[in-house]
């Protein structure tokens, strides 16, 4: 499922606003090397019979298995699914089971229901906003050895036990279980179903649509954590073959392989549908102008659409009059060839929308494929209605409102879920992140190679930390319903990526990764890995013990603070080497790669493991300098999470006596103009843009001296939807995100937000209840030396700003509060007026790094006091 974090959190968008209390007093280094490389982490879970030490499905590995023959029809005047259910249920573990469990997802949207119980008061992404009766049972049997028999059952909000008169017997028994039902299907869906009116009719969006069998495995016996709406599913494999009756000027699209197609659909269809067979590029099925055409389809009351798919967890299926249907060839590594398709409303149309989501399917699909394990079912499918993006094996929901590089990202997404949990069946609904975060793993590999990587963004680790760190975050390993919502897009998706990443990069390699992640894909493909599973089955590929690493990334809320304490020279001689001292200052340990500049132009770089903080929180090495070190620089790629950032690096140049905080202050005023035309600015105005998860913002900033400022963002690509709103007028701020108005009560984090979008700051500098104060020591900004003026305003708090040591110019700056974002400008270039502002700033949204390119800038336009409101 895509959680997409802008619309989770964009009131954190001003970088600041997670200032709680000045952070003047920082506390002591807090690493010991005995909690992290802890010799007992497997204890408790060593191999068995079961599951290997070497984390493989050992010699007695079983599980059961769920067959489904399923019959439904769907009442369009009443928006209702009715029918019937078969499940043949093979229990092959080698416990007699005395009764069953199975999933009435329905449920949930029932008055009364615990998901409603359990939902905020401001509702979200998991709040059922519909009511409906829910799955409405109307007879359950059992069938055993060709007798069926009606049986007694219990619904408990989302789970059914059906308690059996004989003993399932263990080894491979099998016994039938048939259920007629009925449900209304919600407008929404928790996000992952439902149906949505477009001009040419409805979009149904079908899943969690029949009663699935709860999973009984050799960990915990039957898996009856109860669906709340956050965490997702854990289910049995088997063969499904179902039916959908549906009035026949509908187009229906499902899970596996459409059986009838001969009797569903006309000649003219079935003749693109091949052309569509042999093609790589997309063709069309069914175009706009066939929607009112009704000789493309039988003419006929209703049809009866024939499906089957093998060897899934679960099946979906969606139907509409309004669908738009082209389709594409996927080339799979052993030669066989699948089918891409994608049917969307005509209000999805376009190049730059859905008319790219057939080449999207194909393109993710083929890499996957080739990158990991081959895709296995006949069609993938993707679907385009309201919910904003659900994965099913071989069909996904996506927005039919994304575009451009946020329909490339929720497709991508989605579909790498075929891999997580499709082919390797984790249990979701205890561990989010060994479908989510391994998911949002391979799809940054898939990104970085589709179309030569035209929607591929480096990611600035460092900058996440904010994010993926902060105070109150919840450890990855944790059930879904507990991790916090505001946390949920971190701890699930982004932080286990962010690892997997580190771990496959900074520690492994890529060839060693690679193989061992694709062990782990082969081993337990179609069956059903635990963590510990995973995380000794990559120990024994890879040939590591990376217990250190899952005990502190997965199972803690521990943290990465690498820092540079000194740089010493022999014999006080730099050009007999130096020795450079570096530290842990935080709980966590990972590899370091030191970026050495000397003066005499040459830079070197040094590797170093993690075991290096085996021996504890500081560290010192050799370096055979030859002249001055100009810096010591720590992580110079951004790889890694570094919570504070300013201690990354230190310079061996002692700065000039002479440099004090006004003629840092002067030199800055004499790049970007002269002081006095800076004053000279009255008002301005700037238009940008940026991309964060493939979603394109347009930002306008506006400034007023000597007190007043408003920002807003759209996303074009939402039907210009306005995500944000600040203004600021004197003491007034007015925060308003997605139509929601925000307070900020805290004094700190007013007078952070004031400091952030302060015009010119430098200009205040000097007056009453401002200190400055210049650093001592140089600090070293994107590879350059930079002054760091230090900044106590009237409203106490304290901002840092950086300024180029050469240029002058100002390069970064943050407010020093917790969770403060690094902002870093660069490309200074003239407005009108002869003054320079920078046209690329650097920051984050919720932890995600963004750059701002600015469009145009125009200082003195007059702007009206009105527009600060």
């Amino acid at each position: 499922m895509k959680l997409n974090r802008i619309t989770l959190s964009l009131f954190l968008c001003a970088s600041v606003l997670a200032a709680n209390a000045q952070n003047a007093d920082k506390p002591a280094d807090k690493y010991d090397q005995h909690k992290v490389f802890n010799p007992l982490f497997y204890k408790g879970q060593q191999g068995n019979e079961y599951r290997t030490g070497g984390g493989a499905p050992g010699i007695k590995y079983w599980q059961n298995r769920a067959d489904y023959k399923l019959n439904v029809s769907i009442d369009t005047a009443k928006h209702r699914v009715s029918g019937t259910t078969l499940i043949t249920y093979t229990n092959n573990s080698p416990d007699g089971l005395g009764f069953l469990w199975l999933q009435v997802d329905q449920n949930m949207f029932k008055e009364g229901s615990r998901s409603k119980a359990t939902a905020p008061v401001e509702s979200d992404r998991f709040s059922s906003k519909d009511a409906t009766q829910g799955d409405e049972i109307k007879s359950v049997y059992i069938i055993k050895n060709g007798k069926a028999e009606k049986v007694d059952f219990l619904v408990t909000d989302t789970r059914m036990q059906i308690k059996l008169r004989d003993t399932l017997k263990g080894g491979g028994n099998k016994l039938q279980v048939k259920i007629e039902y009925a449900f209304d299907v919600p407008v929404y869906g928790i996000d992952r179903m439902g149906r949505t009116k477009t001009k040419n009719g409805w979009i149904y969006e079908i899943a969690q649509w029949y009663p699935r069998m709860e999973v009984y495995d050799d960990v915990t016996g039957w898996n009856v954590i109860p669906y709340l709406g956050g965490s997702e599913f854990y289910l049995e494999y088997g063969d499904f073959d179902y039916t959908v009756t549906a009035p026949s000027d509908m187009v229906v699209v499902g899970s596996g392989d459409l059986l009838n197609s001969a009797e569903v659909l006309t000649p003219k269809v079935l003749g693109r549908i091949a052309s569509a067979r042999a093609s790589d590029k997309t063709v069309m099925l069914k175009d706009s102008a066939d929607l009112k055409d009704a000789s493309m389809h039988p003419n006929k009351p209703s049809l009866t659409w024939h499906f089957f798919c093998k060897n899934a967890r679960d099946v979906s299926w969606a139907a509409s009059k309004a669908f738009i249907w082209d389709a594409a060839r996927i080339n799979l590594p052993s030669g066989k060839k699948a089918l891409a398709q994608s049917v969307y409303p005509i209000e999805s149309k376009g190049q730059g929308a859905w008319s790219r989501s057939t080449e999207y399917v194909k393109n993710c699909i083929e890499l996957y494929s080739k990158e990991w394990f081959e895709y296995t079912y006949p069609v993938a499918t993707n679907v385009a209605g309201d919910v904003g993006g659900m994965e099913y094996p071989g069909i996904v929901f996506c927005s039919r409102q994304s575009k451009g590089g946020g329909l490339w990202e929720v497709t991508n997404h989605e579909f790498g879920h075929n891999w997580f949990p499709m082919i390797v069946g984790s249990n979701e609904r205890k561990y989010a992140w060994m479908d989510e975060g391994f998911n949002t793993f391979i799809n940054g590999v898939d990104t970085k190679v589709f179309n030569n990587g035209e929607y591929y963004q480096p990611t600035d680790v460092e900058k996440q930390a904010p994010g993926a760190f902060g105070e109150g975050m919840d450890a990855i390993m944790n059930v879904p319903d507990v991790i916090q919502q505001n946390n949920l897009g971190v701890a699930a998706y982004e932080k286990p990526a962010m690892g997997l990443n580190i771990l496959r990069e900074q520690i492994l390699g890529e060839e060693r990764f690679d193989y061992a992640f694709r062990t782990y894909i082969k081993r337990w493909a179609f069956k059903h890995p635990t963590p510990w599973d995973f995380f000794h089955s990559m120990d024994n590929a890879a040939g590591e013990d990376l217990s250190w690493f899952w005990n502190e990334w997965f199972t803690t809320t521990f943290k990465d603070d690498q820092a540079v304490k000194s740089i010493d020279y022999i014999d006080k001689d730099p050009s007999k080497g130096s020795l450079i001292t570096i530290e842990n200052k935080e709980e966590m340990a990972l590899p370091v790669t030191v970026e050495v500049k000397e003066e005499n132009g040459k830079v070197a770089r040094v590797n170093l493991p993690a075991e290096i903080w085996q021996r504890g929180g500081e560290w010192t090495f050799q370096y055979k300098s030859t002249s001055k070190i100009v810096y010591a620089l720590l992580d110079p790629d951004h790889v890694l999470p570094d919570v504070n950032p300013e201690n990354n690096a230190l310079s061996g140049i002692a700065m000039d006596k002479s440099v004090s905080a006004a003629t840092v202050i002067k030199s800055y005023f004499d790049a970007i103009g002269g002081e006095q035309r800076v004053k000279d600015v009255k008002d301005l105005t700037i238009n940008s843009t940026g991309t964060v998860q493939g979603i394109g913002l347009n930002r306008v900033n506006k400034y007023k001296m000597p007190d007043k400022f408003l920002q807003e963002i759209i996303i074009p690509q939402f039907n210009n939807a306005k995500f944000l709103h600040i203004a600021i007028n004197g003491d007034s701020i007015k925060f308003v995100q997605q139509g929601r108005e925000q307070k900020i009560t805290a004094a700190q984090e007013h007078a952070a937000v004031k400091a952030r979008y302060k015009l010119f700051p430098e200009l205040d500098f000097n007056k009453q209840g401002y200190s400055a104060k210049l650093d001592d020591q140089y600090h070293v900004v994107d590879g350059g030396l930079a002054y760091m003026v230090t900044v106590s305003t009237p409203d106490g708090i304290t901002v840092k700003y950086f300024y180029d040591q050469k240029t002058g110019l100002k390069v970064q700056q943050y407010a020093d509060v917790p969770n403060a974002t690094h902002i870093s400008y660069s490309d200074y270039r003239d407005v009108n007026g002869g003054v320079k502002i920078p046209f690329t700033e650097q920051t984050a949204i919720v932890g995600l790094p963004i750059t701002y390119k600015v469009s145009d800038a125009m200082a003195n336009g007059n702007l009206s006091d009105d527009t600060f409101k």
